[in-house]
């Protein structure tokens, strides 16, 4: 299928969906907080977008300035139903993540971990999960050449596969493998997908690369529209199979690929279900979301007036109306793509995957 054609059925979906997605905007019920808890990495990844490319100088953040946010919500959300994503830099880097962990289990929310897995031990993995580790997000991207040029370290994939093998081993964690689709790895992912299905893998998150950090301006990062539309059939075509289920990631609109190429309809839920507090104390949505998108420093402001208060530019998503958006026929649906899509001082679109799609059709 080429993505452009969407049924009448889907049609209706969408729009019942948007429907949900302007509740949710009123509501803006925080589900998701992300927590950058350090800048510092053992991996110089080509495609990172992570501030770490520019300050890993800068400290970890205490663990009791962020327990000052975790306390002032606690009671204002349901813990049980907001999840905390550590993130980093590299999580894992930090000595005291169990405890850090045990101290958001002992208040009531589920917690994770997004990992490159190369400093994962067993004795690690037991700690974490003691310490309560509900979910967990491992990078593999390619089989072994591919992922340590793109991770650039050799011995990154062995690390990465150890950590994939512990997770799939446990019975009582949300674990998915996140992949990085490039030029240089398409043509190895049914290979990998094999590998995934051999280690036990239930759960494939494929993304693309966005031109955003070191990523900006290396083509071979980024799969030509062809690749792309022949990704998205690869996802639909591996879903059938029955066994590792794979989800585009939530980078876009995808058109008739809608609940297909993903389990759900497209949303960028940046502000409205998800925010971020990131190692200086900014508090943004996800942490791809920096400069412009921040809206306010827990170290000055109070975490919850500003989730409340502020976060409009994520809210209002009408200013996104302009350039190509303008005339879609999709906006509706799309409301001017994933956020960390745009430039951050000038909100120009840098990537559309609808507009990709129609490229690919011809």
């Amino acid at each position: 299928m080429n993505g452009l054609g969407i049924p009448l059925r889907k049609r209706i979906a969408l729009d019942l969906f948007r429907i949900k997605k302007a509740i949710d905007t009123r509501v803006h019920d925080l589900r998701y907080l992300f927590w950058e808890c350090t800048l510092r990495c053992n991996l110089s990844c080509l495609h990172c977008g992570s501030d770490c490319m520019r300050d890993a100088s800068r400290g970890d953040m205490p663990l009791k300035d962020f327990l000052r946010v975790v306390d002032s919500i606690k009671h204002r959300v349901p813990p049980q139903k907001t999840t905390i994503a550590i993130t980093g830099g590299e999580p894992l880097l930090r000595d005291d993540l169990a405890h850090c962990g045990m101290e958001l289990y002992k208040r009531g929310f589920p917690w994770g971990i997004v990992t490159n897995g190369y400093a994962m031990t067993r004795d690690k993995y037991e700690r974490l999960l003691d310490a309560g580790l509900r979910s967990l997000t491992i990078s593999l991207d390619g089989l072994k050449g591919s992922h340590d040029w793109l991770r650039n370290k050799a011995g990154s994939f062995e690390r990465a596969i150890n950590a994939i093998e512990l997770a799939a081993a446990t019975s009582n964690i949300i674990f998915d493998v996140v992949t990085c689709a490039t030029a240089r790895n398409f043509g190895e992912l049914p290979k990998l997908r094999d590998l995934l299905n051999d280690k036990g893998v239930k759960r494939w998150r494929i993304c693309t690369v966005f031109p955003k950090g070191r990523a900006a301006g290396n083509r071979e990062l980024q799969v030509s529209d062809r690749q792309f539309a022949n990704l998205l059939d690869f996802i639909v075509e591996t879903k059938k199979q029955g066994r590792v289920r794979p989800n585009y990631g939530c980078e876009g609109f995808l058109g008739g690929y809608e609940g297909m190429a993903r389990d759900n309809y497209f949303q960028c839920a940046a502000g409205v279900c998800v925010g971020s507090v990131l190692v200086d104390g900014s508090i943004s949505a996800c942490p791809s979301l920096r400069a412009d998108y921040i809206q306010g420093n827990i170290y000055k402001d109070d975490f919850w007036e500003v989730w409340n208060g502020r976060f409009g530019v994520m809210r209002n998503r009408s200013w996104t109306k302009t350039g190509p958006c303008a005339s879609c026929n999709v906006y509706k649906w799309c409301l001017g793509n994933g956020l960390h899509l745009r430039d951050e001082k000038t909100g120009k679109l840098m990537v559309c995957q609808y507009e990709r799609l129609k490229k690919a059709a011809g």
